[in-house]
Protein backbone atom coordinates (compact mmCIF):
# COMPACT_ATOMS: atom_id res chain seq x y z
CA UNK A 1 0.00 0.00 0.00
CA UNK A 2 2.90 2.51 0.52
CA UNK A 3 4.64 1.64 -2.55
CA UNK A 4 1.00 2.86 -4.52
CA UNK A 5 1.43 6.19 -2.78
CA UNK A 6 5.09 6.84 -4.20
CA UNK A 7 3.48 5.91 -7.33
CA UNK A 8 0.79 8.18 -7.43
CA UNK A 9 2.65 11.03 -6.10
CA UNK A 10 5.68 10.50 -9.19
CA UNK A 11 3.45 12.08 -11.70
CA UNK A 12 3.22 15.08 -9.21
CA UNK A 13 7.02 15.77 -8.59
CA UNK A 14 7.53 15.10 -12.45
CA UNK A 15 5.00 18.25 -12.84
CA UNK A 16 6.31 20.31 -10.22
CA UNK A 17 10.03 20.00 -11.83
CA UNK A 18 9.20 20.71 -14.84
CA UNK A 19 6.81 23.66 -13.66
CA UNK A 20 10.35 25.24 -11.92
CA UNK A 21 12.54 24.52 -14.86
CA UNK A 22 10.12 26.08 -17.34
CA UNK A 23 8.69 29.11 -15.33
CA UNK A 24 10.56 29.69 -12.03
CA UNK A 25 14.03 29.26 -12.88
CA UNK A 26 14.25 31.45 -16.22
CA UNK A 27 12.33 33.97 -14.17
CA UNK A 28 14.58 34.79 -10.76
CA UNK A 29 17.91 34.57 -13.86
CA UNK A 30 15.56 37.50 -15.54
CA UNK A 31 14.85 39.32 -11.82
CA UNK A 32 18.94 38.92 -11.18
CA UNK A 33 19.63 40.34 -14.76
CA UNK A 34 17.45 43.19 -13.93
CA UNK A 35 18.78 44.14 -10.57
CA UNK A 36 22.40 44.03 -12.08
CA UNK A 37 21.37 46.43 -14.45
CA UNK A 38 19.99 49.09 -12.11
CA UNK A 39 22.98 49.08 -10.23
CA UNK A 40 25.10 49.74 -13.42
CA UNK A 41 23.37 52.86 -14.25
CA UNK A 42 25.07 55.95 -14.34
CA UNK A 43 24.70 59.57 -16.30
CA UNK A 44 25.06 59.34 -19.49
CA UNK A 45 22.86 55.98 -19.86
CA UNK A 46 19.65 55.86 -22.60
CA UNK A 47 16.90 54.18 -21.04
CA UNK A 48 13.42 53.38 -21.18
CA UNK A 49 10.81 53.27 -18.16
CA UNK A 50 8.59 51.17 -17.46
CA UNK A 51 5.53 53.31 -18.87
CA UNK A 52 7.60 53.68 -22.20
CA UNK A 53 9.34 56.92 -21.52
CA UNK A 54 12.71 57.03 -23.50
CA UNK A 55 15.26 59.36 -21.72
CA UNK A 56 19.00 59.44 -20.81
CA UNK A 57 19.97 59.54 -17.14
CA UNK A 58 21.17 62.79 -15.94
CA UNK A 59 22.24 61.94 -12.29
CA UNK A 60 22.00 58.72 -10.35
CA UNK A 61 20.94 59.34 -6.41
CA UNK A 62 20.09 56.94 -4.03
CA UNK A 63 16.58 55.39 -5.07
CA UNK A 64 16.32 58.35 -7.85
CA UNK A 65 17.56 58.61 -11.03
CA UNK A 66 17.35 62.13 -12.90
CA UNK A 67 16.26 61.39 -16.49
CA UNK A 68 16.67 64.13 -19.45
CA UNK A 69 13.58 63.62 -21.56
CA UNK A 70 13.95 66.27 -24.28
CA UNK A 71 16.29 69.92 -24.11
CA UNK A 72 16.33 70.78 -20.51
CA UNK A 73 13.28 68.67 -19.28
CA UNK A 74 13.98 66.52 -16.28
CA UNK A 75 11.79 64.02 -14.57
CA UNK A 76 12.90 62.06 -11.50
CA UNK A 77 11.94 58.40 -11.40
CA UNK A 78 12.39 55.65 -9.28
CA UNK A 79 15.33 53.41 -9.93
CA UNK A 80 12.72 50.15 -10.30
CA UNK A 81 10.56 52.12 -13.08
CA UNK A 82 13.40 51.59 -15.33
CA UNK A 83 12.76 48.73 -18.05
CA UNK A 84 15.88 48.11 -19.73
CA UNK A 85 18.78 50.40 -20.69
CA UNK A 86 19.30 50.95 -24.73
CA UNK A 87 22.84 50.14 -26.16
Amino acid sequence: MGGNVILQAVPLIIVLGVFYFVVILPARKQQEEHKRMIASLKPGDKIVTIGGIHGMIASVKDDVVSVRIGGDTKIDVDKTAIARKLS
